[in-house]
C-alpha cells in the first residue's frame, strides 16, 4: 500500500508539473514580441544608479488603432482604414523609481508635432526623419520607431515599450471585471453634422463600472469631452481606477483570477524582445505591485497650440515640459507623499560616463578637432543664426584652437548634447562639457558623428555660459501637466455640450 501510495502521488505530482509547463509554455506562445529600438542610435543615456545601485525603468505604453483584424474592425470601425499602418493613439510613458517606491504615468497628446528621427520597420525599411505629428511614428518603422521619437524628445532613456490593439483592451476590461469611471453629464460620443465619427460611448450622469467594448469607447472618446488633450484625462482615469481595483481584488492569490489574466494579457500585448516571457511580464507585474497607491502620479505633457496649424495640433510647451523630462531623468517623484524617491541626491554621480565615472582626455584641448552644430531650430520658432559659430568662439576662448562651426545648415534638438564616436574620445567629450558648463549627462556616444561635436539646442539659444538648471523637488510639477494622483477621489469628465442627452 506504501509502495502504490507513493507510485500515485508521484504520478500526480508529475501530472501537475507537466500541465503547469505546457500552460507556462502555452502563454509563452501567446506573446508577441519585437525589437527595442526601431533604429540604430539611441540618444538618450540611462539614469545613473542610485546609492543602493538601482536604477529608475522607462515603459513606454501605446494604444494602436489597427483595424488589420475582424475583431478590431468591428470594434473599430471606419473599412476605409483596413489595410493602412495603424497609428499612435495611445502614447503614455510608465515610470518607476530606482527603489520601486513611486511612479508616474506620462501622456503626450496623439496630436503633438514633434521632430521623428530616422526610423527604421522589423522587415529592414527605412523611413528619413521628418516633422509630424508624433502619432504617427507607428506607420513609421512600428513601436521601436515611437520609440526613439519619446527619447530624442524627452531625453529620458526608455527601458520597454508595449502595445495594445482595441481587442486587447477589451479582453483586458474583462478579465479585471470592470473599471469604475464617472461623467458630470449624460454623454453620447457620436456622429455630428459638424464631426464625423466618435466611440460610440453613451452613459448617464453619474458613476459606471465599463468593461469590454464599453471600456474601449471611454478610453477612444475623444470629441464628447473636447478635445485631445481632455481624452488623456479620461485616459488617466480609468487607469487609476483600474489600478485601485486590482489592488482591492489581490488577483495573487486567486489562482482563477490570476490565470484569466494571464491568458487575457498575453493575447493583448506585443512587447520588446527583452520582457517577452510570462516570466519577465510577471516580475515587471510584481514591481509595479509594490508601489503605494498615492505614490502614483499621472500627468500630461505640457503644451501650447502648434503655431503652424492652432487649430488641430499642439507642441511641448518647451520651459515646462523640459521640467517634467528632467524630473523623470533625475528620478524625482511627481508626487510629495513619500520623499526623495532614489535620485540623484541619494548618493547616484551626476556627473561622468554612463557608469558615473570621469574619464581622461587623450588629446591636448588645442589640438582636439570640435565640430559646433547649430540645432536651436523648433517646431514654432527658426534656428538663431549664427549660434554655431558663437559657441565655437567660446570654445576658442577656452583652448579649443581647432573648434569650429558647421555651415551645413541648421538642426533640431531640445536638449544642447556633447557626441563622440567611440570610446576614446569620451574623456575629451567630457572635458569640452566642462570647458562649456554643459552636465555630464548631456555627454553621449553616437554613431551619427565622426569626432566631439557640440549640438547647440533649443534649449541655450542665447548667451555664451550654459544656462544652469535649478534641482527640481518631489511633487514640484510645472503648470499644465493636469496632474492626478491615484488614490484621489476622481473628478468626473465635464461633456462637451453637443454630445449631451436627455
Amino acid at each position: 500500500m506504501l509502495r502504490w501510495s507513493a507510485t500515485v502521488l508521484a504520478v500526480v505530482i508529475l501530472g501537475t508539473a507537466g500541465a503547469g509547463y505546457l500552460y507556462y509554455q502555452h502563454l509563452n506562445s501567446n506573446i508577441r514580441k519585437g525589437e527595442r529600438a526601431g533604429g540604430d542610435d539611441s540618444k538618450a543615456q540611462r539614469t545613473a544608479p542610485n546609492a543602493a545601485g538601482q536604477t529608475p525603468l522607462n515603459i513606454l505604453l501605446i494604444g494602436s488603432d489597427s483595424r488589420n483584424s475582424k475583431e478590431n474592425l468591428k470594434l473599430g470601425g471606419s473599412r476605409d482604414h483596413v489595410g493602412d499602418p495603424p497609428l499612435a493613439d495611445v502614447q503614455m510613458l510608465i515610470h518607476l523609481s530606482a527603489d520601486r517606491k513611486s511612479a508616474a504615468m506620462v501622456s503626450i497628446p496623439r496630436d503633438t508635432r514633434v521632430h521623428i528621427p530616422e526610423c527604421k520597420d522589423p522587415d529592414g525599411k527605412d523611413y528619413p526623419p521628418t516633422d509630424d505629428i508624433i502619432n504617427v511614428t507607428l506607420a513609421r518603422g512600428g513601436a521601436g520607431c515611437t520609440l526613439l521619437t519619446w527619447e530624442e524628445l524627452t531625453g529620458v532613456y526608455i527601458d520597454h515599450w508595449m502595445t495594445i490593439d482595441f481587442a486587447g483592451v477589451v479582453r483586458m476590461a474583462d478579465a479585471i471585471g470592470g473599471v469604475e469611471v464617472c461623467v458630470n453629464q449624460n454623454v453620447w460620443d457620436h456622429s455630428t453634422p459638424s464631426q464625423r465619427g466618435g466611440s460610440g460611448l453613451k452613459l448617464t450622469k453619474g458613476s459606471h463600472k465599463v468593461k469590454g467594448e464599453q471600456a474601449l469607447q471611454w478610453l477612444r472618446t475623444r470629441h464628447a469631452w473636447g478635445s485631445d488633450l481632455m481624452r488623456a484625462r479620461a485616459q488617466h482615469m480609468y487607469l487609476n481606477s483600474m489600478i485601485r481595483t486590482l489592488k482591492k481584488q489581490n488577483v495573487f492569490t486567486d489562482t482563477g483570477r490570476l490565470m484569466d489574466l494571464a491568458e487575457a494579457a498575453t493575447k493583448s500585448l506585443q512587447v520588446s524582445e527583452e520582457i517577452g516571457t510570462v516570466k519577465k511580464l510577471y516580475d515587471l507585474g510584481m514591481e509595479m505591485k509594490s508601489v503605494p497607491t498615492d505614490r502614483i502620479t499621472s500627468v500630461t505633457m505640457p503644451n501650447v497650440p502648434d503655431p503652424n496649424d492652432p487649430d488641430n495640433h499642439v507642441v511641448p510647451d518647451r520651459s515646462k515640459a523640459d521640467k517634467v523630462w528632467q524630473m523623470l531623468k533625475d528620478d524625482v517623484p511627481f508626487d510629495k507623499n513619500g520623499g526623495k524617491s532614489g535620485g540623484k541626491k541619494d548618493g547616484a554621480k551626476k556627473d561622468g560616463g554612463k557608469d558615473g565615472s570621469a574619464r581622461t582626455p587623450s588629446l591636448d584641448a588645442a589640438r582636439l578637432g570640435v565640430l559646433v552644430q547649430n540645432a536651436t531650430r523648433t517646431s514654432a520658432e527658426a534656428a538663431v543664426p549664427q549660434r554655431a559659430s558663437a559657441i565655437g568662439q567660446v570654445l576658442v576662448r577656452k583652448g579649443y584652437a581647432r573648434a569650429q562651426a558647421d555651415t551645413s545648415g541648421s538642426l533640431a534638438e531640445d536638449r544642447t548634447v556633447v557626441r563622440y564616436p567611440s570610446a576614446d574620445l569620451e574623456g575629451d567629450a567630457q572635458a569640452v562639457a566642462e570647458a562649456l558648463g554643459i552636465p555630464m549627462s548631456q555627454v553621449q556616444k553616437s554613431t551619427e558623428v565622426s569626432g566631439v561635436t557640440v549640438v547647440v539646442g533649443a534649449d541655450w539659444r542665447t548667451g555664451t555660459a550654459y544656462p544652469k538648471e535649478s534641482v527640481p523637488k518631489a511633487g514640484d510639477l510645472p503648470e499644465g501637466t493636469d496632474a492626478a494622483n491615484a488614490s484621489d477621489k476622481p473628478t468626473c469628465m465635464d461633456v462637451y455640450k453637443p454630445y449631451q442627452w436627455r
